[in-house]
C-alpha cells in the first residue's frame, strides 16, 4: 500500500516541480491530489511525463482526512490558514513557505544535513523546508563542517528571478524584450530594472540594514547546521531565469586544505564537485537547471585567515532549493516513520 499525497499550490512553479519530481523519483503514492485556489479549479496538470493528468481541486473545499502528507507551496498567508487544519487531520504538512522555519516546535530539514531532526515533526505534524539559498549552501557546508568545524561563513548570493515566482520570470523576459526594441522597461515585481542589471535587495529591509532574505540565511543555517557558526550574507537578484549561485568564504577551527576539501566534497551526499582549474572547468546556473545536485566549483584556500577556503556553489533553486528538498523530506518521513509503500 502506497501513500496518499497532496500537493498544494500545484499550479505554481514550485508546485509543478514538486509533481514532476514525485513522478521522476517514482514516489510510492497510491493517490496524488493537486490543489490550488478557486481560480485554477478544474485545470489539468500532467504527472511528470507519465501522460497521467491530475485535475486541480479547490483547496478551500478539500478534506485532508485520510491523506498521509501534504507538500505546501502556497505562501505564508495561505499556509497560516490551511497547514494547522491539514496537520490536525493527521496529514503531515511539508511546508515550503517561511512561516514555520524558525518555530522551535517545527523541524527545519535538509535531508543530507540534519535527517535526525525529522523526529520533531510529531509535535506539530509540520516540517519546514528552508529558504532556497540556505538549502544549497548547507549541503555544501555540512561535510566540511564535520571535517574541520566551521567558525564563520561569508556568502554573497546571485539569485535567479524564479525565486520571485512566475511574475519575476515574466518581468525579466518582458524587460529584456522591451530594451531590445526600445520600449520602456519599468519595474513592477522588482524594485529596479532586473534585465541587464543586478539588484542587491531581496525581501524587506530590517532595522540593521540587512534584508529578510539575508537574515533567513543566517538564522536557518544556525538552526540546520550549528548555532555556533557565525554567518553574514549579501543577497543579490541577478538576470538569470533559474539557478542560484553563491560565492562562499569559510573560516574553520581546524586546518583544512583545498585538496582535502575537494576529496571530502567529491564523496558528499547531494554534492557534485566540478572543479577543473581551466577555462570552463566550473558550473554556471544554466548548466544546473533540471539537475538534483548541488554543484561546487572553484575550491581554493584563503590566505587571509589561518584556516580558510573559498568556493562557488550552484543549484537549481526550483529543485534542490524547494521542490526536491520537499520530496526528499517526504521520502525521509516515509522511510523513518510512516513506512508505507
Amino acid at each position: 500500500m502506497g501513500y496518499r499525497i497532496v500537493v498544494a499550490g500545484a499550479t505554481g512553479s514550485v508546485g509543478r516541480e514538486m509533481i514532476n519530481i514525485l513522478a521522476e523519483r517514482e514516489f510510492p503514492a497510491d493517490e496524488i491530489v493537486a490543489l490550488a485556489s478557486s481560480r485554477s479549479q478544474g485545470d489539468e496538470i500532467e504527472y511528470g511525463d507519465t501522460g497521467r493528468m491530475l485535475k486541480v481541486q479547490n483547496i478551500e473545499h478539500f478534506s485532508p482526512e485520510g491523506f498521509d502528507m501534504a507538500l505546501f507551496a502556497i505562501g505564508s498567508e495561505a499556509t497560516k490558514v490551511y497547514a494547522p487544519r491539514f496537520a490536525a487531520a493527521g496529514c503531515t504538512v511539508i511546508d515550503n513557505s517561511s512561516l514555520y522555519r524558525m518555530d522551535p516546535d517545527v523541524p527545519l530539514i535538509v535531508p543530507e544535513v540534519n535527517p535526525e531532526a525529522i523526529a520533531g515533526y510529531k509535535v506539530r505534524n509540520i516540517v519546514a523546508n528552508p529558504n532556497c539559498s540556505t538549502a544549497q549552501m548547507v549541503v555544501a557546508l555540512k561535510p566540511l563542517h564535520d571535517a574541520a568545524r566551521i567558525k564563520r561563513v561569508v556568502v554573497a548570493t546571485y539569485q535567479s528571478v524564479s525565486g520571485a515566482g512566475k511574475a519575476g520570470m515574466d518581468e525579466l523576459f518582458e524587460q529584456s524584450r522591451n530594451i531590445f526594441v526600445g520600449d520602456p522597461a519599468e519595474p513592477r515585481k522588482f524594485t529596479k530594472q532586473i534585465a541587464f542589471n543586478v539588484i542587491p535587495h531581496i525581501d524587506s529591509f530590517l532595522d540593521d540594514g540587512s534584508t529578510k532574505e539575508e537574515w533567513k540565511m543566517v538564522a536557518e543555517t544556525k538552526k540546520i547546521l550549528d548555532p555556533k557558526i557565525k554567518v553574514t550574507a549579501t543577497c543579490v537578484r541577478v538576470p538569470v531565469f533559474v539557478g542560484h549561485s553563491e560565492a562562499i568564504n569559510i573560516e574553520f577551527e581546524d586546518e583544512i586544505s583545498a585538496e582535502q576539501a575537494q576529496d571530502i566534497l567529491r564523496e558528499a551526499p547531494g554534492v557534485m564537485l566540478i572543479d577543473k582549474r581551466e577555462d570552463g572547468g566550473y558550473i554556471t546556473p544554466v548548466e544546473c537547471v533540471g539537475d538534483f545536485a548541488t554543484f561546487v566549483s572553484r575550491v581554493r584556500e584563503d590566505p587571509t585567515v589561518d584556516s580558510g577556503l573559498s568556493l562557488w556553489c550552484v543549484s537549481d533553486n526550483l529543485r534542490k532549493g524547494a521542490a526536491l528538498n520537499a520530496v526528499q523530506i517526504a521520502e525521509l518521513l516515509g522511510r523513518r516513520y510512516l513506512q508505507k509503500g
